[in-house]
């Protein structure tokens, strides 16, 4: 049986990196990327930072409150995921060329498994190199690498020389390799598990591996077996690939804890969005809509629905996910986060549904779903066109394919003017030249320009929902208010 080789790659401080990447005279100072501070008084968290602010104690999830107490002078920047989307896509790119069997675990971090191409790079030296030199020529990112008979301790090892850090644990010597590392390290060793075996006097992962399995397993049950095989370096877990997620799902902390139903019918509708995207991406669809709920005193519910169709649609996940919120019930209370994920999936495929959930489903489904290709169609420019809301798409999904082409190419092409990626287009008819003396009201010309006005329909018009230019500020949003009204009030 060949020798089980596990890479764990994590880039270093990538958020903070790609702006310290694209904006040079960043670096060196300290970048803090995540929620606004707004002078200390900011409700969210740190979504990642560079190593010189990581020298004040600055941390990912620590309070962007408690970061700016800690640097107020720091560089705090939003988020801007698009940017870190491309730069994740390269390097993933730059992963499949060295094996096929890559499980990606964030948008910057992946297990390969390499038991079986290690032989074309000779030495796990030699190959921990090569990948991170072809890393940094394709993205201009570092990253650190950990290399070792399963996943957990080639998780462990790629952490411990950061950055640019190569660390590689051979079989046999994993036991003595985790043996001085805090407990904390181990996967599952949580804020509470940590403080129950620190009152057994377990604070090293060795102090662990000398506890009986039996003791383990009476004090923390089935978790107990599964600490006493982590730190003795035990872990079979396989390395999973891309297709075999087993959920998608995102996510919203509110800036204030709210009651608001229209601010988390919306928030919900966005998350929905985001998770539809994902799966089309994947070429997925799911069975199960779970939606996640935390209160202001950090109480947790889920609720799940399981369908007997899968689902890839905005539209029908928000109709599944906003029966669950219903579920779940506020009593009162107000909401801190909520989220949405898809489990269950299945490959995704264009065959039309003879029968939903009820009688009407199938066609209103697969109706979503193609209007949901056609807005994925638009090109990559028009990246407005694809954040269309769930309602919107909905509302599409009950008028003439022949219109909806009509209506996105209109759409698309006036967001992609007020976003400054193209020409100003010509909307509605052409202006009218000038009638000659004689010419009849039913001229030709005249009749061939009422025919080009397009007809959008109620359903379009009033599902109609505000778009988000990237990038753009409060003025480019109102601009773009005002000429998609122009396009309507033409219409």
């Amino acid at each position: 049986m060949p020798e089980r080789v596990v890479v764990h790659l994590d880039t270093d401080a990538f958020f903070a990196a790609v702006e310290q990447r694209d904006r040079p005279e960043l670096r060196g100072l300290p970048v803090v990327v995540g929620a606004d501070p707004k002078g200390g008084r900011g409700r969210g968290v740190v979504s990642t930072c560079s190593y010189e602010a990581r020298r004040f104690g600055i941390h990912s999830a620590m309070p962007i409150s408690e970061a700016w107490r800690r640097c107020p002078t720091a560089v705090y920047l939003p988020v801007r995921m698009e940017a870190y989307a491309q730069a994740s896509e390269v390097l993933f790119k730059v992963l499949d060329e060295f094996t096929p069997d890559v499980e990606p675990v964030s948008i910057d971090e992946a297990f390969l498994d390499m038991s079986r191409s290690l032989h074309l790079f000779g030495t796990k030296l030699a190959l921990a190199e090569r990948l991170r030199q072809r890393i940094e020529a394709a993205t201009r990112l570092t990253a650190s690498i950990g290399i070792a008979p399963c996943k957990m301790v080639a998780k462990i090892a790629s952490d411990l020389r950061k950055p640019r850090g190569i660390v590689i644990v051979e079989p046999g010597e994993a036991e003595a390799f985790l043996r001085p590392l805090p407990v904390g390290k181990l996967w599952g060793v949580g804020r509470r598990t940590q403080e129950a075996l620190d009152r057994l006097g377990i604070r090293t992962i060795g102090d662990l591996a000398a506890r009986p399995r039996e003791e383990l397993v009476r004090r923390f049950g089935t978790q107990g077996a599964g600490l006493s095989d982590l730190a003795h370096g035990r872990d079979d877990r396989p390395v999973e690939a891309a297709g075999q997620a087993k959920s998608i799902g995102h996510e919203n902390t509110f800036e204030r804890d709210t009651r608001d139903p229209r601010l988390l019918a919306s928030t919900l509708m966005e998350l929905c969005e985001g998770v539809a995207f994902r799966l089309r991406r994947a070429g997925l669809r799911g069975r199960t809509v779970t939606t996640k709920v935390r209160f202001e005193d950090f109480t947790t519910l889920t609720r799940a629905t399981t369908l007997d169709l899968p689902v890839d649609t905005a539209a029908r996940i928000y109709q599944i996910a906003s029966a669950n919120l219903g579920r779940v019930g506020m009593k009162g209370h107000k909401i801190r986060l909520i989220g949405v994920s898809v489990s269950g999936f299945e490959a995704r495929s264009r065959q039309l549904a003879l029968f939903g959930d009820t009688p009407r489903d199938a066609g209103s489904d697969e109706k979503r779903r193609l209007v949901a290709d056609a807005i994925e169609d638009q090109p990559p420019r028009l990246a407005v066109a694809r954040s269309m809301s769930a309602r919107m798409q909905a509302a599409l999904s009950e008028i003439s394919p022949r219109t909806q082409h009509r209506f996105l190419s209109h759409i698309t092409d006036e967001i992609s003017f007020v976003a400054g990626t193209v020409a100003e287009p010509q909307l509605g008819p052409p202006t009218a030249p000038p009638r000659s003396r004689g010419a009849t009201r039913k001229s030709p010309e005249r009749t061939r320009m009422r025919r080009a006005r397009p007809s959008w329909g109620p359903p379009v018009l009033a599902a109609l929902q505000p778009a988000r230019v990237r990038g753009g500020g409060a003025s480019q949003q109102q601009t773009l208010n005002v000429r998609k009204e122009e396009v309507l009030h033409r219409a």
